[in-house]
């Protein structure tokens, strides 16, 4: 009980540390990288590399909003690591069945 108030003490410390500049920029960035994924669907790129950079942009920009805008980055590891886990895990089991729905409609079955 005594880690569990320490732990608390701690992330409120850390809440209690960070200022409204933070935030402002963090905000600037994602609206820099929504100008830059734009920028790219007017790009001729081929569809697997413009798709590769969107893709990394995304990635950045939610990272981003998890780190601040939820505050993740004032969190204990442990929960950090548990969240980030199930990204992962979602993210493999996208890649395991994006294939299979693929070839279910390429076979004509809807």
């Amino acid at each position: 009980m005594a880690s569990e108030d320490a732990v608390i003490a701690q992330v409120e410390e850390a809440h209690r540390h960070h200022s409204k500049t933070q935030f402002y920029i963090v905000w600037i960035a994602l609206l820099v990288l929504t100008g830059v994924e734009v920028m790219l669907a007017y790009q001729r790129l081929p569809p697997v590399r413009m798709l590769s950079f969107l893709m990394v942009l995304s990635i950045v920009k939610a990272a981003l909003i998890i780190a601040w805008f939820m505050h993740m980055k004032y969190e204990i590891p442990r929960m950090r690591r548990i969240i980030m886990i199930a990204g992962v895990v979602c993210l493999c089991l996208m890649c395991i069945f994006f294939p299979d729905a693929y070839r279910i409609l390429r076979m004509g079955a809807q």
